[in-house]
């Protein structure tokens, strides 16, 4: 995935670090599923690795993580984009998004997270009026989010 972040809001060392204590960087995958940080210039080059070798010192087995030069950027099949929003169905198929808005839609981004276990309720009622959606539309979202169990890592409805 590619990240845009507003730097007034985080900064890559911060990235890098939620990066490192997301995922296990230590499996050995296929090229598609590959644990890897692309850098877009030598500052995050210099963050990457430093931050893999203090990572390093947390994890027994050897990180297998690449880190290399961003290239071209492709985006993966629609039926990708925003997959776990795509599951609540009812509330995807409201937001009336075309496949390329999908992408780009601020609103799909933060409910593709929320409604999948990632914020907190008070955090979302917070923002959802400024979403421009409809009682009912907010209401779904409410009972999606409210509805989110996770353990262990895993989220799901109950």
């Amino acid at each position: 995935m590619q990240v845009d972040f507003d730097p007034t809001q985080t900064n890559y060392t911060n990235l890098l670090q939620l990066f490192w204590e997301n995922h296990d960087a230590t499996s050995r995958n296929k090229a598609q599923y590959m644990s890897a940080i692309f850098f877009h210039d030598e500052e995050q080059r210099e963050l990457a690795e430093q931050t893999m070798l203090e990572h390093q010192k947390k994890v027994p087995r050897p990180i297998t993580t690449k880190i290399l030069p961003a290239e071209t950027f492709y985006d993966a099949e629609d039926y990708h984009q925003k997959y776990l929003l795509r599951r609540h169905w009812k509330i995807f198929q409201s937001l009336n998004l075309s496949d390329p808005q999908v992408i780009t839609s601020h609103v799909a981004t933060r409910l593709n997270g929320y409604i999948n276990g990632h914020g907190q309720m008070a955090d979302l009622l917070n923002e959802i009026g400024a979403w421009k959606l409809n009682e009912k539309q907010e209401e779904m979202i409410r009972d999606a989010v409210a509805n989110v169990r996770c353990v262990g890592g895993s989220c799901s409805r109950y």
